[in-house]
C-alpha cells in the first residue's frame, strides 16, 4: 500500500482540517477546507476546479494559503465580497428619498439614483452605482419615482391662446390677418 505524502500541510493541520471539513456548516468554508485538502494531496488547480466547481481564482487562493501555512485561518477571511453599505449609508439614504433634493440646495424637484449616488459618495464617502441604489430603494419600498409632486402628477389642461398678427399689410397677406385660435400645452 502507498501512502501519500502531505506536501502542503503539516500532519496538525491536515487533521484539523479533516475533523473541521466534517463539522463544518458553512457551504464557503467547506470548499475552502476541500480546496487546501485536495491541493494537500497533490491534485493540481485544473482537477480542483472541475471536482469542486469552484473558480481557479478562489483555487488558487487556498493553495496559496495551505502553501503558506496558513490552512488554520480558513475562517478568517470574509466570505463574499465586502459589504460596503452599512445601516448609516441606508439611513441616510432612506432620509433622503424621502425629502425633496431642494431641501438639500439642489434646483431639481426629485431625486434620481444618479444623483443620490453623487450626494451620498460625498457626504458619507461611499461610492455605489444608480443600479443599487434603486436596488437598495425597492427593498425599502421606496422610489425616485414616489418623490414626484403631486402637481406634476395632476393632468394639464390646454389653454387657448388667441394670437393676432398687426404689422402685416391686408394687400401682402389677405387672408392672415386673424389667426383662429389654437390650444397651447405648456
Amino acid at each position: 500500500m502507498i501512502v501519500e505524502q502531505s506536501q502542503l500541510l503539516t500532519p496538525f493541520q491536515s487533521k484539523l482540517l479533516l475533523k473541521r471539513l466534517n463539522t463544518e456548516s458553512r457551504p464557503a468554508h467547506r470548499r475552502r477546507i476541500e480546496i487546501m485538502l485536495l491541493a494537500d494531496a497533490g491534485k493540481s488547480q485544473a482537477e480542483i476546479c472541475a471536482q469542486l466547481g469552484c473558480s481557479q481564482a478562489t483555487a488558487r487562493h487556498w493553495m496559496t494559503i495551505a502553501r503558506e501555512g496558513k490552512a488554520h485561518s480558513f475562517e478568517d477571511c470574509p466570505v463574499g465580497h465586502p459589504q460596503m453599505v452599512n445601516d448609516q449609508y441606508l439611513d441616510r439614504l432612506k432620509e433622503l428619498a424621502s425629502h425633496s433634493p431642494r431641501d438639500y440646495g439642489y434646483p431639481f424637484k426629485r431625486w434620481t439614483a444618479g444623483w443620490l449616488s453623487k450626494h451620498l459618495a460625498e457626504e458619507l464617502g461611499i461610492e455605489i452605482s444608480d443600479r443599487h441604489i434603486n436596488r437598495l430603494l425597492k427593498k425599502m419600498g421606496l422610489s425616485t419615482r414616489a418623490g414626484a409632486s403631486q402637481e406634476a402628477l395632476l393632468p394639464v389642461e390646454p389653454k387657448t391662446v388667441e394670437i393676432t398678427i398687426q404689422d402685416l399689410q391686408p394687400e401682402i397677406v389677405p387672408d392672415l390677418l386673424l389667426i383662429n385660435p389654437i390650444e397651447v400645452h405648456p
